[in-house]
Protein backbone atom coordinates (compact mmCIF):
# COMPACT_ATOMS: atom_id res chain seq x y z
CA UNK A 1 0.00 0.00 0.00
CA UNK A 2 1.36 3.40 -0.99
CA UNK A 3 0.51 6.47 1.05
CA UNK A 4 1.00 10.09 0.05
CA UNK A 5 1.07 13.08 2.35
CA UNK A 6 1.11 16.63 1.00
CA UNK A 7 2.10 19.76 2.87
CA UNK A 8 3.14 23.31 2.18
CA UNK A 9 -0.07 24.97 1.13
CA UNK A 10 -1.13 28.34 2.42
CA UNK A 11 -2.18 31.85 1.51
CA UNK A 12 -0.01 34.16 -0.55
CA UNK A 13 -0.39 37.34 -2.54
CA UNK A 14 -0.26 37.35 -6.31
CA UNK A 15 3.31 37.17 -7.56
CA UNK A 16 4.43 35.19 -4.55
CA UNK A 17 5.79 31.67 -4.23
CA UNK A 18 5.04 28.48 -2.36
CA UNK A 19 6.61 25.03 -2.28
CA UNK A 20 4.42 21.98 -1.88
CA UNK A 21 5.80 18.68 -0.63
CA UNK A 22 4.58 15.16 -1.23
CA UNK A 23 6.08 12.37 0.85
CA UNK A 24 5.60 8.83 -0.40
CA UNK A 25 5.61 5.78 1.84
CA UNK A 26 7.02 3.21 1.94
CA UNK A 27 9.26 4.31 -0.95
CA UNK A 28 9.27 6.59 -4.00
CA UNK A 29 10.67 3.65 -5.95
CA UNK A 30 7.31 1.86 -5.68
CA UNK A 31 5.98 4.48 -8.09
CA UNK A 32 6.39 4.96 -11.82
CA UNK A 33 4.83 8.40 -12.11
CA UNK A 34 4.22 11.14 -9.59
CA UNK A 35 1.89 13.95 -10.55
CA UNK A 36 0.32 17.07 -9.16
CA UNK A 37 -3.32 17.87 -9.75
CA UNK A 38 -5.45 20.76 -8.58
CA UNK A 39 -9.11 21.54 -8.23
CA UNK A 40 -10.33 25.09 -7.97
CA UNK A 41 -13.73 26.15 -6.61
CA UNK A 42 -16.45 24.90 -8.92
CA UNK A 43 -13.94 23.44 -11.34
CA UNK A 44 -12.93 20.00 -12.45
CA UNK A 45 -9.67 18.50 -11.27
CA UNK A 46 -6.78 19.49 -13.53
CA UNK A 47 -3.49 17.69 -13.99
CA UNK A 48 -0.66 20.22 -13.96
CA UNK A 49 2.64 18.36 -13.83
CA UNK A 50 4.29 14.97 -13.53
CA UNK A 51 7.70 13.40 -13.05
CA UNK A 52 8.51 9.79 -13.84
CA UNK A 53 10.61 7.43 -11.73
CA UNK A 54 13.52 6.77 -12.01
CA UNK A 55 14.35 8.94 -15.02
CA UNK A 56 12.84 12.09 -13.52
CA UNK A 57 11.48 13.30 -16.83
CA UNK A 58 8.95 16.07 -16.29
CA UNK A 59 5.95 17.50 -18.09
CA UNK A 60 3.92 20.61 -17.34
CA UNK A 61 0.50 21.76 -18.42
CA UNK A 62 0.44 25.05 -20.29
CA UNK A 63 -1.32 26.73 -17.39
CA UNK A 64 1.76 26.36 -15.16
CA UNK A 65 4.65 25.94 -17.59
CA UNK A 66 7.51 28.29 -16.79
CA UNK A 67 6.14 29.06 -13.31
CA UNK A 68 5.95 25.68 -11.55
CA UNK A 69 8.75 23.12 -11.19
CA UNK A 70 8.75 19.56 -9.87
CA UNK A 71 11.92 18.47 -8.13
CA UNK A 72 12.93 15.16 -6.56
CA UNK A 73 14.47 14.17 -3.27
CA UNK A 74 14.67 10.42 -3.45
CA UNK A 75 16.49 10.13 -0.15
CA UNK A 76 13.39 11.63 1.50
CA UNK A 77 10.92 9.77 -0.75
CA UNK A 78 9.61 13.14 -1.78
CA UNK A 79 8.56 15.23 -4.73
CA UNK A 80 8.26 18.99 -4.46
CA UNK A 81 6.23 21.45 -6.49
CA UNK A 82 7.86 24.86 -6.49
CA UNK A 83 5.28 27.43 -7.50
CA UNK A 84 6.33 30.94 -8.48
CA UNK A 85 4.57 33.96 -9.97
CA UNK A 86 1.38 32.77 -8.39
CA UNK A 87 -1.91 34.14 -9.71
CA UNK A 88 -5.38 34.27 -8.18
CA UNK A 89 -6.47 31.63 -10.71
CA UNK A 90 -3.95 29.23 -9.13
CA UNK A 91 -6.20 29.12 -6.05
CA UNK A 92 -7.15 25.47 -5.60
CA UNK A 93 -6.78 22.33 -3.56
CA UNK A 94 -3.57 20.68 -4.72
CA UNK A 95 -3.14 16.91 -4.73
CA UNK A 96 -0.20 14.68 -5.41
CA UNK A 97 -0.86 11.32 -6.99
CA UNK A 98 1.14 8.18 -7.70
CA UNK A 99 0.91 5.65 -10.49
CA UNK A 100 2.30 2.19 -9.79
CA UNK A 101 1.46 0.51 -13.05
CA UNK A 102 1.71 2.39 -16.31
CA UNK A 103 1.43 1.47 -19.98
CA UNK A 104 4.54 1.56 -22.14
CA UNK A 105 6.44 3.41 -19.39
CA UNK A 106 4.57 6.57 -20.30
CA UNK A 107 3.28 8.98 -17.68
CA UNK A 108 0.25 11.12 -18.39
CA UNK A 109 -1.95 13.67 -16.66
CA UNK A 110 -5.01 11.46 -16.84
CA UNK A 111 -6.59 11.05 -13.42
CA UNK A 112 -7.50 7.45 -14.13
CA UNK A 113 -3.82 6.54 -14.46
CA UNK A 114 -3.13 7.29 -10.79
CA UNK A 115 -4.02 4.71 -8.16
CA UNK A 116 -2.96 6.59 -5.05
CA UNK A 117 -3.80 10.11 -3.94
CA UNK A 118 -2.89 12.37 -1.08
CA UNK A 119 -5.40 14.26 1.02
CA UNK A 120 -4.72 17.60 -0.62
CA UNK A 121 -3.33 20.92 0.53
CA UNK A 122 -5.05 24.26 -0.02
CA UNK A 123 -3.37 27.10 -1.91
CA UNK A 124 -5.02 30.50 -1.89
CA UNK A 125 -3.67 33.39 -3.94
CA UNK A 126 -5.06 36.85 -3.31
CA UNK A 127 -4.88 39.76 -5.72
Amino acid sequence: LVQLVESGGGSVQAGGSLRLSCVVSPSIYYTRCMAWFRQGPGEEREGIAFMNTPYEKTYYADSVKGRFTISPDNAKNSRYLQMTELRPEDTAMYYCAAAIQITDNICTLEESAYEYWGQGTQVTVSS
